[in-house]
């Protein structure tokens, strides 16, 4: 029986990718006096900024995250809930199902970047990066979620919209559910339990 659906936020409930990597294109352009692609960066996408930042090479991780941090709310302007969506999660919140988020953002990020779309009170517990000490595609932040809320992994649906929260929900032993209006496309998702092609897809797995 289903008792829980978890959300990733960038790419699954925020349409945030142009913000990210504008944000990020700029800030190490700024610090290393690199041009990167958005292509050469998109694996940024869905895992924190620090990791990011590492695979990257650049030094100063700390005063560059910050800065990058600071530079994706010069781009909100680019950010905005996907279609349907605020609704699909408003109705899901009068059901007898619990709603989470476990997200790459740190719990600042989540303030900064999330909260003022104003859906935060539909769910019952947010996991940040700041809470775990391992991150997606591990699976600890979707376990302590899941422990927070009181569902066995079994009993969970996590939805995302990349190769990390997919991995994540694998390893937790938890469903996954595609956000192919996040991901673009199914390629290297066969081990999907569901592809939501827009929002309202969502009802069908309750």
């Amino acid at each position: 029986m289903l008792k829980a659906i978890i959300f990733d936020v960038d790419g699954t409930i925020l349409d945030t990718e142009q913000a990210i990597l504008q944000s990020l294109q700029r800030t190490l352009r700024e610090e290393t006096q690199k041009d990167y692609t958005f292509e050469e960066l998109r694996f940024a996408l869905g895992i924190p900024g620090l990791d990011a930042l590492q695979r990257l090479e650049v030094s100063n991780i700390e005063t560059v995250h910050k800065k990058w941090s600071a530079a994706v709310l010069d781009f909100s302007q680019e950010v905005s809930v996907f279609a349907n969506l605020a609704e699909i999660i408003q109705y899901l919140a009068t059901k007898p199902v619990h709603l989470g988020i476990v997200t790459s953002k740190t719990k600042q990020e989540v303030v900064d970047e999330f909260d003022p779309f104003g859906l935060s009170d539909y769910f019952k517990q947010v996991v940040s990066a700041s809470d775990t000490e391992k991150h997606k595609p591990h699976p600890e932040p979707l376990l302590k979620c899941l422990e927070l809320l009181q569902v066995a992994p079994e009993e969970a649906i996590y939805i995302g919209d990349s190769k990390y929260d997919l991995q994540c929900a694998k390893q937790a032993g938890a469903k996954f559910a595609l956000a192919l209006w996040g991901a673009k496309t199914t390629n290297g998702f066969g081990e999907a339990d569901y592809v939501l092609r827009e929002p309202q897809d969502i009802l069908n797995i309750l």
